[in-house]
């Protein structure tokens, strides 16, 4: 059995004639005259251009690899017998009474409403347009986003003097967009990678924008190498490459200039270099920004090899830094080597669990644990539930990357769709909202007057983490557990030797083995 769907994708635009060869995903017969549809026929005529995702800028994608072992392997366990966190009540005991607050930081000092936070909204084109709708969503949700990586070196507009950033519009309308409606809870956190690094741009957001949580970036679980986008003018393209980036093909050689006039190339590549990861140089760093004004300093990392991970921990607790979020691979990304997306890292099931093990070794010697964030293909209450579970005590949230993003596009697509429809009929926008919307209503009572500022992606993203918080009580209160704090590897069970091997939980029909002895007698 393959894992893999080799040399066709929806990704890639990509398709085959008839069936393929499940290795090699070519056409069991290759045909002398086919057009090409598959990747290998596309990168015949467009070579590098077919190695992404398409079309860049109006999409996310993820991995599509069935990995041996994923989430859905594992189930929750549920009981009848009392309740942890409240008083054995029915009265008491409501599946709305559960508390789904979370707190990062290492003195817990930020403040969540729900245990998620953004993916690393970047410099791709897709995360500039739909910024202001993920920001606020995440704003009046009352969780974390997180600006990503190249925001400043990518704006055009953007002020550098002396190999440093002066000013960027791009990065304060960012921030600015979340703090207008940020009340306290969650936090809007700056990511740097190695060209932020050169650039100073975590002094220029520390000191000027007043951000006070910063994050390093290792990677994350779509690729191993640095970020990308594409470009679609050669002006874009020589600018970029007069920043320090990577730009191929290179805008100044002759003939790529040759290749783009006549359509042969439609577009270039930005790439960031690969960071170099040292311990002594990772906790100057950390040092360093917190010498600089950042009160809370986190930790970004990929589906790496285990001994990487275990740097991460390791380093991260003796720096005693403010969370760790870890990315599996599976998960997605705004532009990303499409090959590399399915075929390299640890799948986040199995790099969380490598995860839960290395904590516990660094616990019993009494180390800090930082809290740890887990990523990688997430999207619903019960993948909240369980990526909690799987690595309790250490878990305290999930990043959520493309699914908050959907959620922000489809509010704000239908959100153009009715404003277009109240302009007809003559009645107003916020009118046509709170029919749109199930949580309309409540979100027009919280605001007033500033109802009508939200956008409509907002509004999506809201309602979305307000379905899920619902669905995450329920399936709590089934556990019998009344905070996110009591979730414990116990609350699941595992439905494949396989997932139980490589787990640790007890396989379904050996769960509550002894206990059953007990009762039976």
């Amino acid at each position: 059995m393959s894992f893999s769907k080799p040399n066709f994708s929806a990704a890639t635009l990509t398709t085959t004639r008839v069936t393929p060869a499940p290795v090699s995903g070519i056409c069991v017969t290759c045909v002398d005259g086919c057009e090409g549809p598959c990747e290998i026929g596309r990168s015949a005529l467009k070579g590098r251009e077919v190695i992404y995702p398409v079309p860049f800028g109006k999409i996310t994608a993820g991995s599509e690899k069935d990995y041996p072992v994923d989430f859905s392997h594992f189930n929750i366990q549920g009981t009848a017998v009392g309740a942890v966190g409240v008083e054995a009540d029915p009265d008491i005991a409501r599946f709305p009474n559960v508390d789904t607050k979370t707190t990062v930081g290492a003195d817990n000092s930020i403040k969540m409403n729900f245990p998620v936070f953004t993916g690393a909204v970047g410099s791709t084109d897709i995360s500039r347009i739909n910024w202001d709708e993920v920001a606020i969503g995440a704003a009046i949700s009352g969780v974390i986003v997180v600006v990503g990586e190249n925001v400043c070196g990518m704006d055009p507009q953007a002020e550098i003097k002396n190999g440093k950033i002066v000013k960027s519009p791009e990065m304060e309308r960012r921030i600015n967009s979340y703090n207008q409606w940020y009340d306290g809870t969650g936090g809007v956190v700056v990511q740097a990678n190695v060209e932020d690094t050169k650039l100073g741009v975590p002094e220029y957001v520390i000191e000027k924008l007043g951000i006070n949580i910063f994050e390093l970036k290792w990677g994350q679980g779509a690729k191993d190498i640095g970020g990308e986008v594409k470009l679609r003018s050669i002006e874009r393209a020589i600018q970029l490459k007069e920043r320090g980036y990577i730009v191929l093909p290179d805008p100044t050689n002759h003939a790529a200039l040759k290749a783009f006039e006549a359509g042969g190339i439609s577009e270039f590549e930005r790439h960031s270099r690969l960071g170099m990861v040292e311990e002594e140089s990772f906790h100057k760093s950390v040092e360093y920004l917190r010498s600089v004004g950042a009160k809370y300093v986190t930790l970004k990392t990929g589906a790496y090899r285990p001994a990487d991970l275990a740097r991460a921990i390791k380093y991260s607790s003796d720096a005693k830094i403010d969370l760790l979020t870890i990315d599996g691979a599976g998960g997605g990304t705004g532009m990303s080597p499409w090959r590399m997306m399915n075929e390299w890292g640890i799948p986040t099931v199995q790099l969380e669990c490598l995860t839960y093990q290395m904590c516990e070794k660094l616990a019993k010697k009494g180390a800090y644990i930082p809290p740890i964030a887990i990523a990688g293909g997430l999207s619903l209450e019960d993948h909240i539930f369980k990526g909690l579970a799987l690595g309790a005590p250490y878990v305290k949230a999930i990043c959520l990357g493309r699914a908050l993003f959907a959620a922000a596009m489809v509010g704000k697509t239908h959100g153009k769709l009715m404003a277009e429809k109240m302009e007809l009929e003559g009645e107003s926008v916020v009118e046509g909202y709170l029919r749109l919307f199930a949580v309309g209503s409540e979100l027009k009572e919280r605001f007033g007057k500033d109802f009508e500022k939200l956008p409509a992606g907002a509004i999506g993203l809201y309602s979305y983490v307000d379905r899920m918080k619902q669905g995450l009580q329920q399936l709590m209160a089934g556990a019998r557990k009344f905070a996110l704090k009591h979730i414990d590897r116990n609350d699941l069970m595992a439905l494949t030797r396989d997932a139980a091997e490589v787990s640790g939980i007890d396989y379904v029909m050996d769960a509550d083995a002894k206990e059953v002895d007990k009762i039976l007698g």
